[in-house]
């Protein structure tokens, strides 16, 4: 991955989202709009996170030091958890701040106005987030990925309050005109519970890697390939072990042969390591491969 790329992005990010979420809060609290409001208060704290993000890009991309001898792999994740955490916190938040909007009678706002700047935030939080969710498959980064995330978020809350705002500008001065009240606190509630699967998933995928839960797809394929070189090979046996930490894999595989067996030197050693490496498409920026063999299977 190019990593200094994806700091770029970040920074990027950074700066649009404050912009946006300093406007959106100042333009909330003129109009009493709870969902403009929020949206803007979701955009600063986005900030700090993505800041931690950047922080993260960083570390994972030093060496490890002595008390870090693997390196800064695990935070990825750890900062993932935080900040898929703390987004669905918010929402939470911004959730149970509408209901309660709703039940008391919600409130009067100006609809024009209102349309027009959410039309405006909404256009640039998602044309962030295309951007970013193109640069994320690109480079590859998980961190690009939750960005984009929280660019749709707050992007798919601007478009919602645009037609929510619409539909009351419709309904002033008619029959309906006593249920505007309830539009700007309405459509907060419809969007939340709408786009929070979305840091749910991120958080569920993160504690995933947390946790070192092995990938499926990862561990099948190991097997597949360590069951191969068994039979091919007359070895008696093989363990493995794999995890993936952020954007490295782990995979930890050692071989039971017979303890009086030859294995050649050094470089046939080495030569059967390569092959499955080989085999098994191993990148070694992307992949720590430990390959152990071992005559006692106790030390399996």
């Amino acid at each position: 991955m190019d990593n200094s790329r994806e700091q770029r992005l970040l920074r990027l990010s950074i700066g649009v989202t404050f912009l946006v979420g300093v406007a959106c809060i100042a333009v909330g609290l003129l109009m009493r709009s709870q969902a403009i409001a929020f949206d803007g208060f979701y955009s600063l704290v986005d900030v700090v996170l993505t800041a931690g993000s950047l922080v993260v890009s960083h570390l994972v991309t030093s060496e490890g030091s002595r008390r870090f001898q693997f390196g800064y792999w695990h935070l990825e994740p750890l900062v993932l958890v935080f900040n898929a955490a703390v987004l669905t916190a918010i929402c939470s938040y911004g959730g149970f701040a509408a209901l309660h909007d709703l039940l008391t009678g919600g409130h009067e706002l100006a609809f024009g106005f209102g349309a027009a700047f959410a039309t405006a935030m909404g256009v640039v939080s998602l044309v962030m987030a295309l951007y970013m969710r193109r640069q994320a498959r690109a480079l590859g980064s998980v961190l690009l990925q939750l960005d984009a995330k929280g660019w749709l978020i707050g992007g798919c809350i601007n478009m919602a309050v645009v037609v929510g705002f619409a539909v009351a500008a419709i309904m002033q001065g008619g029959p309906l005109d006593h249920w505007t009240r309830y539009i700007d606190s309405a459509v907060l509630l419809l969007l939340i519970l709408a786009l929070l699967p979305l840091p749910l998933g991120s958080l569920w995928h993160a504690l995933r890697e947390v946790l070192q839960l092995a990938p499926d797809a990862l561990d099948q394929r190991v097997r597949d390939v360590m069951s191969a070189m068994i039979r091919e090979r007359g070895y008696l046996d093989f363990t493995s072990y794999v995890a993936k930490i952020g954007r490295m894999r782990f995979i930890d595989i050692h071989i039971l042969v017979e303890p009086s067996r030859p294995l050649g030197d050094m470089g046939d050693v080495d030569a059967v390591r390569h092959e499955i490496a080989t085999r098994l498409g191993t990148d070694i920026r992307a992949e720590w491969l430990t390959i152990v063999f071992t005559g006692k299977r106790e030390w399996m």
